[in-house]
């Protein structure tokens, strides 16, 4: 029964944890192409992907909780016993352990990704308000001038 127990939280948490990662895959694409050089924008997507899939999976499968199945309490209590009331709390537990530790990841990744952005969005400002003419040359140096050189 315990392995049962094991076999269909696993299930459901990859299924959550896949559902998650279908739904979040457009914004985090559209997000990784914004921040990161197209190169390795597809990169960062499949480990993000792929960590929606581990923390997902970590958070609803809590193999300390389910120890309690084949590990006595005491010696006059015995080992919990697995009731079909037991069945759907376990499997409600492990629904919202994946979500709870996947929403927990994904504000974590927005929150840089938010950050990143602004710092993005600030560069490409200054470089846009730049006249086309006020580009330094490269042998030029930031408040260096020919003005100061022959007094």
């Amino acid at each position: 029964m315990f392995i049962g127990l094991l076999a269909v939280t696993l299930l459901i948490a990859v299924a959550v944890s896949a559902l998650i990662a279908a739904l979040f895959s457009r914004p985090v694409k559209r997000i990784m192409q914004r921040i990161v050089p197209d190169e390795i924008s597809a990169a960062w997507v499949r480990f993000l992907t792929f960590a929606i899939f581990v923390v997902g999976i970590g958070g609803g499968v809590r193999i300390r909780d389910l120890e309690r199945y084949i590990t006595p309490r005491s010696a006059e209590l015995g080992i919990l016993e697995l009731t079909p009331e037991r069945w759907v709390i376990e499997v409600y537990s492990t629904i919202i352990g994946t979500l709870g530790a996947i929403a927990w990841m994904l504000l974590v990744f927005f929150v840089f990704a938010l950050v990143a952005y602004v710092i993005v969005r600030v560069f490409e400002m200054k470089w846009s308000n730049r006249a086309p003419g006020q580009t330094r040359g490269a042998g030029e140096v930031a408040g260096a001038g020919s003005e100061g050189e022959g007094s």
